[in-house]
């Protein structure tokens, strides 16, 4: 059997789909498992031990005529037996069924029915985390829900070489203060800064900021010693690298925070306009949310006061960050 998984877009979202990886390959241990994924987050599954291949393309090509004869050129040789889809668009689907895929399986949303061979009705996904709901995309299968949880598989010795760089001696944490969703998703910047600077107090402390190059910002932090600015200064498979180094990572709700989840580090993770239940590190780890009126609204800006973040106090966070500082990751 040849089964090819339609991976999702978003780095999160990518992170909180490999469980199904996991579950497929434990049972089709003798298929050919192919992982069809955008460019640059194909590079960060592409040693991922359940999969055969990576099939991987550039999204804004996909706008072209000849890019998309090329991809479905491909699909056709292929033959695949069996299609998952873990995007819900109308382009996905259509792409699988003009490739010839055989067996579409995937949501029923986006009047894509047509393109289906198994349709699951889309459900609602309060208290249900997304994790689940691809998880959910198996039962036709005969696959129960599993416990497996997001994993990426990174090489044991660039890990190594990157503990060498930042001197390893000292405890490392990791800030991510950016998301891609929207600033309603962000802790206020000055209050990262505030906590970097009081931990630094600590001289066995080292911290690392990291972001993409659009949050590039010039914070008076960055000219202390033992502070290192990577915003916008690595790539995705570095990113994962770099914090796959850290002792604990400080973060918003964001990509990073599903990364350094599916990696074991411990984190201190902020949650304001978005849903920790849906969207949260799979297994709850190191949440902070207030509870306010309008939260969670999913909104990009914030219209109001801003008060699930603003009640987030900085010194709750660093001693957050402190208990968790000191603990041995857990592999």
């Amino acid at each position: 059997m040849k089964i090819i998984i339609r991976m999702p877009n978003w780095l999160g979202d990518m992170i909180m789909a490999t469980p199904i990886l996991n579950d497929l390959r434990k049972n089709f241990p003798k298929a050919k498992i192919t992982a069809f994924c955008k460019k640059p987050l194909s590079d960060l599954i592409k040693n991922d031990k359940n999969i055969d291949e990576v099939f991987s393309f550039e999204k804004p090509l996909l706008k072209t005529r000849h890019y998309k004869k090329k991809i479905l050129k491909k699909l056709k040789e292929k033959k695949y037996d069996l299609g998952i889809l873990l995007t819900n668009s109308f382009s996905s689907a259509y792409l699988f069924f003009k490739g010839k895929v055989k067996n579409i399986l995937g949501y029923d949303t986006n009047f894509r029915k047509f393109f289906l061979d198994y349709r699951i009705k889309f459900y609602n996904r309060k208290n249900t985390h997304l994790v689940d709901t691809y998880k959910r995309l198996l039962l036709p299968l005969k696959i129960n829900l599993s416990d497996s949880k997001p994993k990426i598989y990174l090489d044991e010795k660039e890990m190594e070489k990157r503990a060498l760089l930042f001197k390893k001696e000292n405890k490392i944490v990791g800030i991510c203060p950016f998301s891609n969703y929207g600033k309603s998703k962000c802790w206020p910047l000055e209050r990262f800064e505030k906590v970097a600077e009081k931990l630094l107090d600590d001289k066995n402390i080292s911290v690392i900021f990291l972001g993409e190059k659009k949050d590039k910002k010039n914070l008076k932090i960055f000219e202390k010693n033992r502070v290192f600015n990577l915003i916008g200064k690595t790539d995705i498979q570095n990113l994962a690298y770099i914090i796959s180094i850290c002792d604990v990572v400080l973060t918003n709700d964001s990509g990073p925070m599903h990364l350094a989840a599916s990696l074991d580090i411990p984190l201190v993770a902020l949650f304001g306009s978005t849903d920790e239940i849906v969207t949260g590190p799979y297994l709850k780890n190191g949440i902070i949310k207030k509870k306010t009126a309008c939260s969670p609204c999913f909104k990009r800006k914030c219209f109001k006061d801003f008060l699930c973040m603003k009640k987030i106090e900085i010194d709750e966070v660093l001693n957050e960050v402190k208990k968790k500082i000191y603990v041995q990751k857990i592999y």
